[in-house]
């Protein structure tokens, strides 16, 4: 097991090399001059020459991408070209809200789309079957940041229910320990900050989670009609034993393990699908950043944020495969 995971931890350094080469070539080949930028439609060409010389932008690229690499080697991210601040600092301060916004969605996900999954299957054919189905494709089918603007529309213009954008009410954020605001406000014991900040996650996290929900129902229907036809489910029914029992104990844990993978996947989709929801609802993550960041053209900020995004996902789906091990005793790493 331990080889195992360390085979699969120096994979992530190829990954990461080829996902920072990617990058670094779509920047500074399709984007704008960020010297350009950083001085406005006012500024000279001397000026605009003199800046990209002083932040090293008239270098080849591979002195640029070599330099870059030596910075990361050492844990330097480098320095936003539009703040000055260091990128690992904008990076962490917006991290925390990624990662509260992502796990929100992927536990709505989840539970809705194993519950809705498991009882089409058990109902094939029914209403809910069909209804469900229905609904699954719908959720494929919807761009994120057109069902956040339906939310938006309806719950908070229409309605007045939940607020439109932010993460929390203007002063109420809690004292700050881990940044995710509703652990901080159940730590120090803050319910109105609680309460604030869980009704600013609803709807960006409902947003997110459709796409996932979706996936997840319709592969765990597909997996459970498989399931529920084997032998030892029948001879599980045979033997006298609850229905619940025979679903629950017997059939989902078996057709857990295509679930999980799709799972494993849809946390990177929904890093990704944070993007355009952080932008919908004004939602300070990594997401919002990025797209900041690349309408800046603020190449170390951008660079650092998709290697964030990479290195999770890479992480997640090796968690995803020790999980494996769990759920199936015959699994086993070398």
């Amino acid at each position: 097991m331990a080889s195992y995971i360390a085979r699969r931890l120096l994979l992530l350094f190829p990954v990461l090399l080829g996902v920072s080469i990617f990058v670094f070539v779509v920047l500074h080949l399709f984007t704008t001059d960020p010297a350009a930028l950083m001085l406005g439609q006012h500024a000279t060409t001397q000026q605009i020459e003199a800046l990209r010389e002083e932040l090293g932008l008239n270098d080849p690229l591979y002195v640029q991408f070599g330099r870059f690499l030596w910075q990361v080697l050492h844990g330097d991210l480098g320095r936003s070209l539009m703040t000055r601040a260091p990128v690992t600092d904008e990076i962490m301060s917006r991290f925390p809200a990624t990662i509260e916004l992502a796990f929100m969605a992927m536990l709505i996900a989840t539970i809705a789309g194993v519950f809705v999954g498991v009882l089409s299957a058990v109902k094939q054919y029914s209403i809910f079957d069909y209804l469900s189905m229905v609904g699954a494709l719908v959720g494929v089918s919807m761009p994120i940041f057109w069902l956040g603007l339906m939310l938006i529309l309806l719950f908070s213009v229409q309605l007045g229910w939940l607020p439109v954008a932010g993460r929390i009410d203007i002063g109420m954020e809690p004292a700050r320990i881990t940044g995710l605001y509703l652990l901080d406000s159940l730590l120090t014991g803050n319910w109105a900050a609680f309460v604030s900040a869980l009704k600013h996650l609803i709807l960006p996290a409902l947003a997110l989670a459709s796409y996932s929900m979706a996936i997840i129902a319709r592969m765990t229907r597909s997996t459970m009609l498989e399931v529920i036809r084997q032998d030892y489910v029948r001879t599980a029914r045979a033997k006298g034993l609850v229905e619940s029992l025979v679903i629950y104990r017997h059939a989902l844990r078996n057709a857990l393990i295509p679930v999980v993978t799709v799972v494993g996947l849809q946390m990177g989709s929904l890093l990704g699908g944070a993007v355009l929801t952080e932008t919908v609802f004004s939602w300070p993550g990594i997401g919002s950043l990025l797209v900041n960041a690349i309408l800046a053209a603020d190449y170390p900020l951008v660079q650092g944020s998709v290697i964030l995004i990479a290195t999770i996902f890479v992480v997640v789906n090796l968690l995803v495969d020790l999980l494996y091990a769990f759920l199936d005793p015959r699994i086993r790493y070398s």
